[in-house]
């Protein structure tokens, strides 16, 4: 559980420094064109499992579901977008379904409403309401019935460990995300957010006393910016400090999108932490 040698702390990084220290897409050559080429795949594979898409949990435009099903009593994994809460859709993320389902686990993808359009309480609310419904609904869709293991990338990840409280999730795999949100609260990423202080810290997993004793992985690219190493990293020490189940590691020469590929590929690494997650949860 040691903080990235190469770490600094953000406080003393001067405005410039600490934006471009969090700016993934621009830290990564051809984001965009990654980003794109992930689109293509996800309508594909939307275009092949188009039986249970956009389910509604909720009033808001974005408050649907997509389910993947590969089989009746299969286990159900949920993957929530990231796009730092104020980018993106479920819409782009289908392909990286493809790794759990390929060893029979059935994936949802959530959407939620995004900033500014809604707040970080608002967002965090809406995960827990579609958890609530996709766990309410799976008996009728061929889910096992037995909880649900929740994955979620980037501002996913930080989703991901605000929803192991809720009482239908069993574990939690978190990749590259952000669990202090002090220092985005400071970049210019809050102009959309709008987060003040209470709402920073309410939101901020790291900064809370204990959390849920549901196993947690979190995982992140030994090639990511320094400062989202350091959030992984700091906040497996903390769950490990409350005496919380918890991993952590990071995939090595992983950028904050070449992740993601540990997750498409049925042998990745990251699919085989979810495969665990529900291994070791098994009722």
């Amino acid at each position: 559980m040691t903080t990235p040698f190469d770490a600094p702390d953000w406080r003393e990084l001067d405005q410039q420094a600490l934006d471009r220290g969090l700016n993934n897409g621009a830290a990564v050559a051809g984001s965009a064109d990654i980003v794109a080429a992930w689109d293509r795949r996800s309508a594909e594979l939307r275009t092949r499992h188009s039986a249970h898409l956009d389910l509604r949990y909720g009033p808001a435009e974005r408050n649907r579901i997509d389910l993947f099903k590969v089989a009746d009593k299969a286990p159900t994994l949920l993957f929530i977008h990231g796009g730092y809460w104020q980018m993106r859709a479920k819409e782009n993320f289908a392909l990286f379904a493809e790794g759990a389902m390929a060893h029979g686990i059935n994936v949802a993808l959530i959407g939620y409403t995004l900033a500014p359009e809604a707040g970080l309480d608002q967002i965090v609310a809406e995960i827990h309401a579609g958890i609530g419904f996709l766990a309410a609904r799976l008996p009728d869709l061929g889910g096992d019935g037995q909880g649900i293991v929740v994955s979620g990338w980037s501002a996913g990840g930080h989703l991901t460990a605000m929803a192991l409280s809720h009482p239908d999730v069993r574990a939690g795999v978190a990749i590259s995300g952000i669990y202090d949100l002090e220092p985005i609260r400071h970049s210019y990423l809050n102009v959309k957010l709008g987060l003040d202080e209470a709402a920073s810290r309410r939101n901020s997993p790291l900064l809370q006393p204990g959390g849920a004793m549901k196993p947690l992985s979190l995982v992140v690219g030994s090639a990511e910016l320094p400062l989202l190493r350091k959030q992984t990293a700091d906040f497996a020490g903390h769950r490990a400090a409350y005496g919380l189940p918890v991993s952590y590691e990071e995939i090595p020469g992983a950028d904050h999108f070449s992740i993601m590929n540990e997750m498409a590929q049925p042998d990745g690494r990251i699919t085989k932490l979810i495969r665990q997650s529900f291994e070791r949860t098994a009722g």
